[in-house]
């Protein structure tokens, strides 16, 4: 990407940073919804059914990536209502890099799914979840999570610029549920019927929720699970970041 993409970006990410001063309650939102779950599945609704250890040590990494698969619907709804506003005609007519005002929304989404694990790890150590792992591989799996949430958030984009329309959003959204709760996120393949807990084992999520179990140290983890916790994201990223881009390009046509 050249130096004038990169200003270009950067402006668009400081455009998206500014309206969580406009939106503070929207930010505080996404970032108590997945602490909500988390002692609701910890305290009210789990119990760890063949989970071996102890089951916080096992939810925690779960919770994490599931909290990477949700919360898309703020940015998706920002794209579809700045198309539907205008606001991407007049920046397309202004000498911008393509895809700048993509890549400034995809910024501030990561940078606010950045502060939502710090403060969802801080939560889950106030549990008594420890990560069992040098700071290398902490990192790891930190890295993990950021790229499968990088990934699903330009599944996410792209999908947006083909719904076209705020309200129909809320419709594409729904097919983010399957995707986080047939997976092993909150409870192991083992207590679920076999044919089930094969689907969840190849459910992109369940494979990052595992590699990240694994990293941290904690119950659920597989060696094997980490090269396909990298696969998956850049093989989503491959497709549709291409595809969003592309898209972007042929509203003006």
């Amino acid at each position: 990407m050249s130096a004038y993409a990169l200003t270009d970006s950067w402006t668009m990410t400081r455009r998206e940073l500014a309206h969580w001063a406009r939106q503070p309650v929207q930010v505080v939102v996404s970032l108590v919804f997945p602490v909500m779950l988390l002692l609701m599945f910890g305290y009210l609704i789990g119990g760890g059914r063949a989970v071996e250890g102890a089951y916080v040590d096992y939810l925690v990494p779960g919770m994490l990536a599931l909290t990477m698969a949700f919360g898309l619907e703020g940015t998706m709804v920002a794209v579809t209502q700045d198309l539907n506003k205008g606001v991407i005609d007049r920046f397309r007519s202004m000498p911008m890099a393509d895809g700048a005002v993509l890549v400034g929304r995809s910024a501030a989404d990561m940078l606010q799914s950045a502060i939502g694990l710090v403060v969802l790890i801080g939560v889950g150590l106030g549990l008594g979840w420890r990560p069992h792992a040098g700071a290398g591989q902490f990192l790891g799996a930190v890295g993990l999570l950021l790229s499968f949430r990088f990934a699903m958030l330009w599944v996410g984009i792209y999908l947006a610029l083909v719904a076209g329309r705020p309200e129909m959003v809320q419709a594409v959204q729904i097919l983010v549920w399957p995707v986080g709760f047939l997976s092993n996120a909150l409870a192991t393949p083992a207590a679920m019927p076999g044919w089930l807990g094969a689907v969840v084992q190849w459910n992109p999520m369940s494979r990052t929720a595992t590699a990240v179990r694994e990293l941290f140290g904690g119950p659920g983890g597989e060696p094997g699970h980490v090269w396909a916790a990298v696969v998956w994201p850049l093989g989503l990223l491959v497709v549709f970041f291409p595809l969003a881009v592309r898209r972007f390009r042929g509203l003006g046509g």
